[in-house]
């Protein structure tokens, strides 16, 4: 395994596996799975109600708990409740995480990441992170934050590199954990003729020379599965690596273009969402 080391020296695997939309018997079968074939991390989160089933998995495999790089992430209506980390590591079944998200830049967001700080102290997250947190909702934090986050999670893939939110990614050294790595479903994306020519070269599928130009750009990234054959074909990217002069190619695909669009009315929504967590 490959990994980053974050701003607080501790190390993150580079390439691990995600579990939103996955129903919570699911994720249980694709953690115990990713687990047995050499995965370390694991993300998920309460929006995803599936952390019980997470725990689950992890105990099944067998891999000890120390092993395993656990993330997940706080939503908006848990940032008010002082009860929210200590309700979140017993669905998961553990006395700590790795990595510690707030989900959303909605609702009281400040108070959110106050509790991760807080948890952050206790030794109850080892790291902590914000997701989707971009242009003025960063710049916000970064005028209110005691403790910088090691991490941030965001939609990025070839075509939006994240140019712009590096440059303060940079600045504290943060690191950039990848979402809708391989385009979100987008087949354009894949057929790129030197994601096809690159395939044929380091006898790889499109989607693995995706994941490891992710890994070179320093990013971490988490794709999610259902299927252990995509599963385990996901981590074998390891062992090859793209030159700079492909990497360069590549780079000449950022359009600067996202697949998703969030509204400040959807923030709005976030915020009054409440999980109904499994039981």
């Amino acid at each position: 395994m490959e990994f980053v080391t974050m701003n607080n020296n501790k190390k993150c695997p580079v390439i691990g596996i995600g579990t939103f939309m996955l129903s919570p018997e699911d994720a249980q079968n694709s953690v115990k799975e990713a687990l047995k074939m050499g995965y370390t991390l694991i993300d998920t989160a309460n929006a995803y109600v599936n952390e019980r089933a997470v725990g689950r998995g992890m105990r099944e495999s067998g891999v000890p708990r120390e092993d395993i790089f656990l993330s997940t992430k706080l939503w908006p209506s848990e940032y008010e409740n002082e009860n929210a980390i200590e309700e979140t590591l017993e669905r998961l079944g553990v006395d700590y995480v790795d990595l510690l998200y707030i989900h959303q830049p909605a609702g009281n967001r400040l108070a959110g990441y106050r509790l991760l700080e807080k948890a952050y102290k206790e030794g109850k997250a080892k790291a902590i992170g914000i997701s989707n947190f971009e242009g003025k909702y960063i710049a916000e934090l970064e005028t209110k934050w005691e403790i910088a986050p090691q991490f941030i999670q965001v939609e990025a893939h070839p075509y939006y590199t994240q140019q712009e939110l590096r440059k303060t990614l940079d600045k504290y050294g943060i690191k950039l954990m990848s979402w809708y790595p391989l385009g979100h479903g987008d087949k354009s994306l894949m057929e790129e003729p030197v994601f096809v020519s690159l395939a044929e070269k380091y006898n790889k599928t499109p989607a693995q020379i995706i994941l490891r130009w992710h890994t070179q750009m320093g990013f971490v990234v988490i794709p999610g599965s259902k299927n252990v054959a995509h599963i385990k074909e996901n981590l074998d990217i390891l062992d090859f690596t793209l030159t700079d002069e492909e990497m360069k190619k590549i780079a000449e695909l950022d359009k600067g273009e996202r697949y998703y669009h969030r509204t400040d009315e959807q923030l709005v929504q976030f915020a009054a969402w409440h999980p109904d967590y499994e039981k």
